[in-house]
């Protein structure tokens, strides 16, 4: 696992923003409040051209776009990223979460939307990781 995001920042040239694309179990309302926040976000629910994709089609949609790919499924996307990063093959970063972490609920997305916020905040862990794990609340 990566440590806190911000342990990550670090001095010298500003890294790009970071910009997310949201996977299929994650509800559009989360990408549109942190996007009235300023953050470059997407959600897969929200794109007809991603809907109903598999799994490495929305990973390569993420790669094009250049996005980091938000997710809960790392049974099946970290062996995907896993044989990108062997092949030399062009690839996005994703930040896996979880839902005991981050419970999945339209009443209260709060907590996932807060975390999100921090991690674009802070960036992503700099290169060459290309994974990452949102963490609940240490505190």
């Amino acid at each position: 696992m990566a440590g806190t995001a911000a342990a990550r920042r670090v001095s010298g040239p500003e890294r790009p923003k970071p910009k997310l694309m949201l996977d299929e179990m994650f509800s559009p309302a989360i990408s549109t409040v942190l996007r009235e926040r300023g953050h470059d976000v997407v959600a897969v629910a929200d794109r007809a051209d991603l809907r109903s994709l598999g799994d490495e089609s929305i990973f390569g949609a993420a790669t094009a776009e250049k996005r980091w790919l938000v997710t809960e499924n790392v049974k099946d996307l970290r062996p995907i990223l896993l044989s990108a990063m062997q092949s030399g093959t062009p690839m996005t970063g994703i930040l896996f979460t979880s839902s005991r972490t981050f419970p999945r609920s339209r009443q209260n997305p709060g907590p996932l939307v807060e975390a999100l916020d921090a991690w674009l905040k802070a960036g992503p862990p700099p290169p060459p990781l290309t994974e990452d794990w949102l963490l609940g609340d240490a505190t």
